[in-house]
């Protein structure tokens, strides 16, 4: 005993600084942790194997698939948010771009598919028809909506889009996951320095009694591992509030339920399912073929319901004149539905559904949206946590045998 007092008295600076070392070993291990999930984006140096991707970029597509699944199934109803959407407001808000584009989509496809009957029409001949095909543009809009609405499935994959949006853009994914994360990443830093401090103590207890060499970098290894595992593990866990006496135990993400909820809901309405990105589905995604087939069909029948236009015109070529009325439309959607984009957005609601419908989740469910993030290659990042901890270890045998 009287060996240990002595040394402790002459080198008790080395002594103090080790539980600080080993806080800063668990704070740095967490840091890197951290980042190692999120960078780099793309895949950097030797592949496949020397060098290293962020677990969330490396994992975008079963990432995104998860937060797919989860947001179709539990947190939003497609069909119940397009059931918002008013006809009469939507015609209303596109009445004067519905007018233009039907103006030019109706001059457009006389004078090309027959331009000797447009040229001979006197010019209020002419107004008269534009005036009436405009006639019947509200109705062909409530018509739409209604037939989007019957048919929602066959002409939009959601599951699909989202997937795709996510998996296409890394960086959106990240910032998904980091957003609604980062009180948590703070909290595992924070636990990093306070695990670290205590093993730190018994780290130096342990060393002023044994003084072998393999006791820091042990330790220090042994910190790196367990400080990353019990910090992720405390996000999570437990899933339902546990009182010890006045203090109430419950895993982070848990607890911050209600913000996390407005968050995700905010950033999957204005990133990923937005209107411009919902329209870019229906008339690209793999059943815009289906769409255009129901614009087509709508499109013929106001076509057929212009008689004197009928009569004039051979069975063929107003067939032709259909199909090429029905591209244009489809062509002259994304622009005119941007004047609406106002109220569809206030309409649909989409972020305060999801936030309603997350507030209403079980825990179990709840930890399933941030949890698949940590799940992947999660040893990988202890294990770069133990590694570092191990190093810094080392390196304070040599300051202490120095």
């Amino acid at each position: 005993m009287d060996a240990v007092l002595h040394d402790l008295a002459l080198h008790w600076p080395l002594y103090a600084a080790m539980p600080f070392v080993a806080a800063l070993i668990g704070y740095v291990t967490k840091r890197v942790a951290i980042e190692m999930m999120f960078r780099p984006l793309d895949f950097v140096g030797i592949p496949p194997f020397l060098g290293w991707q962020g677990v969330v970029p490396k994992h975008g597509g079963r990432m995104a698939a998860v937060a797919t699944e989860l947001l179709t199934a539990n947190l939003l109803d497609l069909r119940e948010v397009i059931g918002r959407i008013d006809p009469v407001i939507i015609t209303t808000e596109l009445e004067q771009p519905l007018l233009r584009a039907v103006d030019h989509i109706a001059r457009e496809v006389l004078a090309e598919h027959h331009p000797r009957l447009w040229e001979v029409m006197p010019t209020l001949a002419q107004e008269m028809l534009i005036k009436q095909v405009q006639a019947s543009a509200p109705k062909l809009v409530r018509e739409f909506l209604d037939d989007v609405r019957e048919n929602l499935d066959d002409v939009l994959d959601v599951q699909h889009m989202t997937v795709q949006r996510l998996t296409r853009d890394r960086a959106l994914l990240v910032r998904l996951i980091r957003e609604t994360s980062r009180p948590e990443m703070a909290f595992i830093a924070r636990m990093g320095i306070y695990f670290g401090f205590g093993l730190g103590l018994v780290q130096t207890i342990v060393w002023a009694f044994t003084r072998e060499p393999w006791v820091l970098p042990a330790f220090g290894g042994v910190i790196g591992l367990c400080t990353d595992w019990l910090a992720i593990k405390l996000i999570f866990v437990p899933r339902e509030p546990v009182r010890i006496g006045r203090v109430i135990f419950q895993g982070k993400f848990q607890r911050r339920r209600a913000e996390v909820a407005r968050q995700y809901g905010e950033l999957i309405a204005n990133e990923v399912l937005t209107v411009q990105n919902l329209l870019d589905a229906v008339l690209r995604g793999p059943r815009a073929d289906r769409l255009a087939a129901l614009v087509e069909h709508l499109v013929s029948e106001a076509v057929d319901a212009q008689m004197p236009l009928a009569w004039t015109v051979g069975g063929t070529r107003l067939r032709e004149m259909k199909h090429a009325a029905a591209r244009k439309a489809l062509e002259q959607l994304p622009d005119t539905a941007r004047y609406a984009e106002g109220y569809l957005t206030e309409a649909m609601d989409v972020a305060k559904v999801i936030e309603q419908r997350m507030l209403a989740l079980t825990p179990l469910e709840f930890e399933g949206l941030l949890r698949p993030a940590f799940r992947q290659d999660e040893w990988k990042l202890i294990a770069v946590g133990g590694v570092i901890g191990f190093v810094v270890g080392e390196l304070q045998v040599l300051l202490m045998l120095g």
